[in-house]
């Protein structure tokens, strides 16, 4: 049963990840597929993720109050919700993957490509939050799938619409299974306490996040935004300590990564190889052209969906520019990344190590956070999913809430790598609807934001194209 699972896995990877020749070397087709959007609409939007920053930060100081506007949470909870989904071990765990895929320049990747999202992301969640349904009982939903549905029927597709945004809800329901979560906090809990018991941590792990998940979103929004600024605070206090001891080589590593990107260590083939890491690892670290994070942007209250938007620029710049990019610095001057004895969270585990024998129980403490949030947030969004395929009825949303929890378990027994696969595949194909949605609402988006921006006192965003 486990080679014919082995085998699915490997032939769905294969179909994702297909490569293609550029300029002498193979690059995976999916990855040139959502470098283009985030390339193409940093130019569209008038470079958004340069002037927009200030102000995402001015809507969350003066965001509605609870019935001012439309919406479940406040602004900044809707936001650190997203966070809570994206700020994972992703950016643990994932740092560690990109630099054993494409060496130290996948760092520089990562931090670039984290740039180019910023925009992508605010983007999708402003199309989210104008497209947004309410259901009977006055809870908004949205996300993709609802952006594709509207936006087809619109232009005279409606079945087109139906089957695209059914196909993301679809591939939402697997990728919503976060499964590396589970799978390398356990693996870090293991390396500090001997626990062995793979079984016992999965279920007390899935009790845990039963008990904010059945509540429904306002519990989300209180446990993350509690939850959120306190698991990053402790880990970039542990990220820190590291560059502290070693910063003596900081200098030496900042050089290692800036030429690794341009010519490479990577096992992959060079340059291209770093890119390619530096990507796939962004993606899962930002989740920006996924959409998924949109669901959870879509509670927010508010009435204008471009302020939101603007408010999820934030994500990709706290959570890959900094979180991703700073963890990746600690690894290149500790010089865990290059033991072939180590792989996925020990390598960040081995790092932690250098500075105080206690330091991967630290660790351990911040893994634990980083999964059960995400785990939190990522029951919320396959639920959407969930909702948008079989309706938001209570049987529905306790039949997948119920579903969700007993998936959990088996993760922390699962082989690493193909934990990985089955993750990337999911999020790569929940992609391709996504992006569809972008391109099919590209004038608007410009129109809208550029209309949000005079209203606000800024200038019209000029036409970069």
């Amino acid at each position: 049963m486990g080679e014919s699972f082995n085998s699915i896995v490997d032939v769905l990877t294969g179909a994702v990840f297909f490569k293609v020749p550029l300029l002498g070397v193979e690059i995976e087709l999916i990855v040139l597929y959502l470098a283009v959007p985030m390339l193409f609409f940093t130019l569209w939007l008038g470079f958004p993720n340069i002037r927009y920053v200030p102000h995402a930060f001015r809507v969350l100081r003066n965001q509605p109050r609870e019935g001012e506007a439309k919406g479940d949470v406040s602004q900044f909870a809707a936001l650190t919700t997203a966070l809570a989904g994206t700020i994972g071990l992703g950016n643990i765990a994932g740092v560690a993957v990109a630099l054993t895929m494409g060496g130290p320049g996948a760092i520089f990747w990562m931090f670039a490509i984290g740039w180019f999202a910023m925009t992508v992301k605010m983007a999708e969640v402003t199309l989210g939050l104008k497209y947004r349904v309410t259901d009977a009982q006055g809870h908004v939903h949205g996300g993709p799938m609802y952006v594709l549905r509207t936006v087809l029927t619109r232009k005279g597709l409606p079945r087109l619409g139906l089957a695209l945004g059914g196909f993301y809800a679809f591939f939402a329901l697997f990728g919503a299974i976060p499964m590396v979560q589970v799978n390398q906090s356990f693996a870090q809990v293991k390396e500090v306490t001997g626990l062995d018991n793979g079984w016992a941590y999965g279920i007390g792990l899935a009790c845990a996040v039963a008990l904010v998940t059945l509540g429904g979103a306002h519990w989300l929004g209180e446990v993350s935004k509690r939850l959120t600024p306190l698991k990053v605070a402790v880990y970039l206090a542990g990220v820190a300590a590291i560059l502290i001891l070693h910063a003596g080589e900081v200098p030496e590593a900042l050089a290692r990564i800036w030429h690794g990107a341009w010519s490479g260590e990577a096992a992959m083939g060079g340059a291209v190889g770093a890119f390619v890491a530096g990507m796939r690892r962004a993606v899962f670290a930002s989740e920006a052209g996924v959409g998924s994070a949109v669901m959870a942007h879509s509670l927010a209250r508010t009435e204008e969906p471009v302020s939101e938007g603007m408010v999820a620029l934030l994500e990709p710049l706290l959570g890959t520019m900094i979180v991703c990019a700073l963890g990746g610095l600690a690894l290149v001057v500790a010089g865990t990344w290059d033991d072939t004895g180590l792989k996925g969270i020990q390598i960040t585990s081995a790092a932690f190590g250098q500075v105080s024998s206690w330091f991967p129980w630290l660790l351990a403490i911040v893994v634990v956070l980083f999964a059960y949030s995400t785990l939190v947030a990522w029951g919320f969004y396959g639920l959407q999913a969930w909702g948008y395929l079989f309706g938001h009825g209570p049987k529905a949303q306790w039949s997948y809430k119920v579903l969700y929890i007993v998936l959990l378990p088996p993760a922390a027994v699962i082989d690493l790598g193909r934990v990985i696969d089955i993750i990337d595949s999911s999020f790569f194909l929940m992609a391709i609807p996504n992006v569809i949605a972008l391109f099919l609402c590209a004038s608007e988006l410009r129109r809208d934001v550029g209309d949000y921006w005079r209203r606000k006192g800024g200038r019209q965003i000029p036409l970069a194209m």
